[in-house]
Protein backbone atom coordinates (compact mmCIF):
# COMPACT_ATOMS: atom_id res chain seq x y z
CA UNK A 1 0.00 0.00 0.00
CA UNK A 2 2.69 2.10 0.39
CA UNK A 3 3.37 2.46 -3.33
CA UNK A 4 0.00 3.67 -3.52
CA UNK A 5 0.39 5.99 -1.01
CA UNK A 6 2.70 7.75 -2.86
CA UNK A 7 0.98 7.88 -6.16
CA UNK A 8 -2.28 9.25 -4.14
CA UNK A 9 0.02 11.79 -2.42
CA UNK A 10 1.40 13.18 -6.31
CA UNK A 11 -2.40 13.07 -6.92
CA UNK A 12 -3.42 15.29 -4.15
CA UNK A 13 -0.39 17.27 -4.23
CA UNK A 14 0.37 16.76 -0.53
CA UNK A 15 2.98 15.07 0.99
CA UNK A 16 2.01 13.86 4.26
CA UNK A 17 4.22 13.95 7.32
CA UNK A 18 2.03 11.16 8.94
CA UNK A 19 1.13 8.52 6.18
CA UNK A 20 -1.01 6.79 8.67
CA UNK A 21 -3.35 9.55 8.38
CA UNK A 22 -3.68 9.22 4.84
CA UNK A 23 -4.03 5.44 5.10
CA UNK A 24 -6.82 5.95 7.78
CA UNK A 25 -9.02 8.48 5.56
CA UNK A 26 -8.87 6.08 3.02
CA UNK A 27 -11.01 3.61 5.39
CA UNK A 28 -14.45 2.69 5.02
CA UNK A 29 -16.10 1.21 8.23
CA UNK A 30 -17.19 -1.73 6.20
CA UNK A 31 -13.67 -2.89 6.43
CA UNK A 32 -12.92 -1.82 9.47
CA UNK A 33 -15.30 -0.89 12.37
CA UNK A 34 -13.07 0.72 14.82
CA UNK A 35 -10.36 2.29 12.88
CA UNK A 36 -11.78 4.02 10.18
CA UNK A 37 -12.53 7.54 8.75
CA UNK A 38 -15.61 8.78 9.89
CA UNK A 39 -13.81 10.90 12.26
CA UNK A 40 -11.82 12.50 9.73
CA UNK A 41 -14.46 12.73 7.44
CA UNK A 42 -16.80 14.73 10.24
CA UNK A 43 -13.59 16.76 11.02
CA UNK A 44 -12.68 17.77 7.22
CA UNK A 45 -16.68 18.47 6.74
CA UNK A 46 -16.13 21.31 9.56
CA UNK A 47 -12.87 22.55 7.88
CA UNK A 48 -14.09 22.23 4.15
CA UNK A 49 -16.93 24.55 5.60
CA UNK A 50 -14.81 26.93 7.19
CA UNK A 51 -12.17 27.40 4.23
CA UNK A 52 -15.21 27.88 1.94
CA UNK A 53 -16.66 30.16 3.94
CA UNK A 54 -13.97 32.59 4.36
CA UNK A 55 -13.17 32.62 0.66
CA UNK A 56 -16.43 33.34 -0.38
CA UNK A 57 -16.60 36.49 2.15
CA UNK A 58 -13.48 37.55 0.53
CA UNK A 59 -14.38 36.99 -3.13
CA UNK A 60 -17.85 38.57 -2.96
CA UNK A 61 -17.35 41.34 -0.64
CA UNK A 62 -20.57 42.84 -1.10
CA UNK A 63 -22.60 40.12 -1.90
CA UNK A 64 -25.92 40.08 0.60
CA UNK A 65 -25.50 36.67 3.04
CA UNK A 66 -28.26 35.26 1.30
CA UNK A 67 -26.39 34.59 -2.18
CA UNK A 68 -23.34 33.86 -0.16
CA UNK A 69 -25.16 31.11 1.75
CA UNK A 70 -26.44 29.50 -1.59
CA UNK A 71 -22.63 29.41 -3.48
CA UNK A 72 -21.49 27.84 -0.01
CA UNK A 73 -24.24 25.57 -0.35
CA UNK A 74 -23.43 24.49 -3.98
CA UNK A 75 -19.62 24.11 -3.24
CA UNK A 76 -19.70 22.12 -0.19
CA UNK A 77 -22.67 20.01 -1.19
CA UNK A 78 -22.11 15.80 -2.12
CA UNK A 79 -22.70 16.72 -5.65
CA UNK A 80 -19.44 18.64 -5.97
CA UNK A 81 -17.22 16.69 -3.43
CA UNK A 82 -18.19 13.40 -5.58
CA UNK A 83 -17.26 14.75 -8.80
CA UNK A 84 -13.85 16.01 -7.60
CA UNK A 85 -13.29 12.86 -5.53
CA UNK A 86 -13.73 11.18 -9.15
CA UNK A 87 -11.77 13.05 -10.73
CA UNK A 88 -8.86 12.43 -7.89
CA UNK A 89 -9.76 8.95 -8.62
CA UNK A 90 -10.44 8.15 -5.08
CA UNK A 91 -12.63 5.07 -5.38
CA UNK A 92 -9.91 3.01 -6.49
CA UNK A 93 -7.54 3.82 -2.98
CA UNK A 94 -10.84 3.00 -0.80
CA UNK A 95 -10.50 0.46 1.85
CA UNK A 96 -13.49 -1.48 1.65
CA UNK A 97 -15.01 -4.75 3.30
CA UNK A 98 -16.64 -7.37 0.95
CA UNK A 99 -20.55 -6.27 2.15
CA UNK A 100 -19.86 -2.89 0.02
CA UNK A 101 -17.25 -3.69 -2.51
CA UNK A 102 -20.00 -4.68 -5.09
CA UNK A 103 -22.93 -1.92 -4.14
CA UNK A 104 -22.30 0.88 -7.19
CA UNK A 105 -25.33 2.85 -5.86
CA UNK A 106 -23.27 3.64 -2.40
CA UNK A 107 -19.79 4.29 -4.69
CA UNK A 108 -21.00 8.46 -4.81
CA UNK A 109 -21.53 8.90 -1.08
CA UNK A 110 -18.05 6.77 -0.38
CA UNK A 111 -15.85 9.02 -2.37
CA UNK A 112 -18.22 12.41 -1.03
CA UNK A 113 -16.75 10.95 2.73
CA UNK A 114 -13.62 9.92 1.93
CA UNK A 115 -12.80 13.47 0.01
CA UNK A 116 -13.90 15.19 3.49
CA UNK A 117 -11.51 12.73 5.44
CA UNK A 118 -8.65 13.54 3.36
CA UNK A 119 -9.83 17.00 4.16
CA UNK A 120 -9.23 16.61 7.65
CA UNK A 121 -6.05 14.21 7.19
CA UNK A 122 -4.27 17.27 5.90
CA UNK A 123 -5.56 19.33 8.60
CA UNK A 124 -4.59 17.45 11.18
CA UNK A 125 -1.15 16.86 9.14
CA UNK A 126 -0.27 20.23 8.13
CA UNK A 127 -3.19 22.24 9.74
CA UNK A 128 -5.23 25.12 8.29
CA UNK A 129 -2.98 26.45 5.83
CA UNK A 130 -2.43 23.30 4.12
CA UNK A 131 -5.89 22.51 4.30
CA UNK A 132 -6.72 25.87 2.63
CA UNK A 133 -4.06 24.82 -0.06
CA UNK A 134 -5.52 21.86 -0.97
CA UNK A 135 -8.86 23.31 -0.59
CA UNK A 136 -8.75 26.17 -2.72
CA UNK A 137 -7.06 24.05 -5.47
CA UNK A 138 -9.66 21.74 -6.21
CA UNK A 139 -12.21 23.95 -6.04
CA UNK A 140 -10.91 26.34 -7.97
CA UNK A 141 -12.94 25.61 -10.56
CA UNK A 142 -16.60 25.26 -8.48
CA UNK A 143 -15.70 28.51 -7.46
CA UNK A 144 -14.93 30.32 -10.12
CA UNK A 145 -18.37 28.97 -11.18
CA UNK A 146 -20.26 30.38 -8.94
CA UNK A 147 -19.21 34.00 -9.87
CA UNK A 148 -23.24 34.57 -11.14
CA UNK A 149 -26.05 33.04 -8.40
CA UNK A 150 -29.59 33.97 -9.91
CA UNK A 151 -32.22 34.00 -6.98
CA UNK A 152 -35.92 33.33 -8.36
CA UNK A 153 -38.50 35.29 -7.54
CA UNK A 154 -39.96 32.77 -5.89
CA UNK A 155 -37.22 32.15 -3.44
CA UNK A 156 -36.72 35.65 -2.82
CA UNK A 157 -40.07 36.60 -1.78
CA UNK A 158 -39.53 33.21 0.42
CA UNK A 159 -36.65 34.23 1.94
CA UNK A 160 -38.19 37.98 2.43
CA UNK A 161 -41.81 36.39 4.06
CA UNK A 162 -39.92 34.33 6.58
CA UNK A 163 -37.46 36.66 8.08
CA UNK A 164 -40.30 39.40 8.23
CA UNK A 165 -42.92 37.67 9.09
CA UNK A 166 -42.01 33.84 10.32
CA UNK A 167 -44.22 32.68 7.36
CA UNK A 168 -44.19 31.64 3.88
CA UNK A 169 -45.74 33.18 1.09
CA UNK A 170 -49.52 31.97 0.25
CA UNK A 171 -49.95 30.64 -3.61
CA UNK A 172 -53.45 29.42 -4.53
CA UNK A 173 -53.94 28.10 -8.07
CA UNK A 174 -56.55 30.26 -9.27
CA UNK A 175 -57.59 29.09 -13.30
CA UNK A 176 -55.86 26.47 -16.30
CA UNK A 177 -57.22 28.08 -19.79
CA UNK A 178 -56.50 27.48 -23.23
CA UNK A 179 -56.25 24.51 -25.77
CA UNK A 180 -54.25 21.40 -23.85
CA UNK A 181 -51.33 22.05 -26.01
CA UNK A 182 -50.98 25.67 -24.97
CA UNK A 183 -52.43 25.75 -21.50
CA UNK A 184 -52.33 29.09 -19.85
CA UNK A 185 -52.34 28.94 -15.66
CA UNK A 186 -53.29 31.64 -13.57
CA UNK A 187 -52.26 31.45 -10.00
CA UNK A 188 -52.79 33.86 -6.75
CA UNK A 189 -50.22 34.54 -4.13
CA UNK A 190 -49.92 36.82 -0.96
CA UNK A 191 -48.24 37.39 2.07
CA UNK A 192 -48.71 38.68 5.25
CA UNK A 193 -50.40 42.06 5.11
CA UNK A 194 -49.96 41.79 1.09
CA UNK A 195 -52.63 42.08 -1.86
CA UNK A 196 -53.02 38.75 -3.46
CA UNK A 197 -51.36 39.37 -6.66
CA UNK A 198 -52.16 37.32 -9.92
CA UNK A 199 -49.70 35.38 -11.73
CA UNK A 200 -49.96 34.14 -15.24
CA UNK A 201 -47.34 31.07 -17.15
CA UNK A 202 -47.37 28.45 -18.73
CA UNK A 203 -47.24 26.07 -16.17
CA UNK A 204 -47.95 26.44 -12.12
CA UNK A 205 -44.52 26.94 -11.75
CA UNK A 206 -44.10 30.01 -14.49
CA UNK A 207 -47.03 31.47 -12.94
CA UNK A 208 -46.19 31.05 -8.91
CA UNK A 209 -43.13 32.84 -10.68
CA UNK A 210 -44.68 35.45 -12.54
CA UNK A 211 -46.88 36.34 -9.48
CA UNK A 212 -43.94 36.61 -6.70
CA UNK A 213 -41.73 38.48 -9.41
CA UNK A 214 -45.02 40.96 -9.30
CA UNK A 215 -44.82 41.62 -5.55
CA UNK A 216 -41.94 42.36 -5.36
CA UNK A 217 -41.75 44.56 -7.69
CA UNK A 218 -44.99 46.31 -5.60
CA UNK A 219 -42.72 45.73 -2.25
CA UNK A 220 -39.69 46.83 -3.80
CA UNK A 221 -37.78 44.16 -2.36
Amino acid sequence: MIKSIKELENILKYNFKDKNLLNTALIHKSYNSTKNNEKLEFLGDRVLGLVISKKLLDKYPDEKEGIIDKKFANLVNKNTCVSIAKKLNLRRYIYLGSSHKNLERSVDKLVSDCLEAVVGAIYLDGGLKSSEKFILSFWEFYLDKSVVTLIDSKTKLQEYSLKKYKKLPKYTFFKKTGPQHKPSFKTEVEIEGSKKIVGIGSSKKNAQQNAAAKLIKILNI
